[in-house]
């Protein structure tokens, strides 16, 4: 009788740390300059920014992206402008400029294929076509590039996308 309750607590142990492991997402659009920002600002200074440091970030953010877009008018007319222009949001389709413009530089670069399928796991089918870079972003944001354009994203720990 003992075995049994024993295999059935293991059982359920290993139902629960299934339960708890991170789920990974796949995502056409990825956070926010906003969400990156504030994520990085909390880790580096233990707590979340105050009004005024938050609304300083973001006139920076409207200045960069005015200069960006008057620099480069061929991506007013893009379908991803919304994105970059109102929503300040990382869309599929952007270039590694306009990503790093909205969520700056990332935490971690990688080519390592073996990296890039343990981070997309079940997606990692359809994401190795065309995926040759992983860029690392808070929190838990991983971008993939096929040289200089975003084609495709995975996240892992967040509650489910909408």
């Amino acid at each position: 009788m003992s075995l049994r309750r024993g295999g059935l607590w293991i059982a359920l142990l290993l139902l629960a740390g299934c339960a708890t492991a991170p789920i990974v997402q796949r995502a056409t659009e990825g956070p926010t300059a906003e969400q990156v920002w504030q994520a990085r600002f909390l880790r580096s200074y233990g707590r979340l920014p105050t009004f005024d440091e938050a609304t300083a970030r973001r006139d920076q953010i409207d200045h960069q992206v005015a200069d960006y877009l008057a620099r480069h008018p061929e991506v007013g007319t893009s379908p991803r402008v919304s994105q970059f222009r109102f929503h300040r949001r990382v869309s599929v389709g952007m270039s590694k400029q306009e990503v790093t413009l909205l969520v700056g530089a990332p935490d971690g670069v990688t080519s390592d294929t073996g990296a890039m399928q343990a981070a997309a796991r079940q997606f990692w089918p359809e994401i190795q076509q065309r995926a040759r870079e992983m860029w690392l972003y808070p929190p838990g944001w991983q971008f993939y590039f096929e040289r200089d354009r975003l084609v495709d994203l995975t996240v892992v720990g967040q509650s489910p996308l909408e």
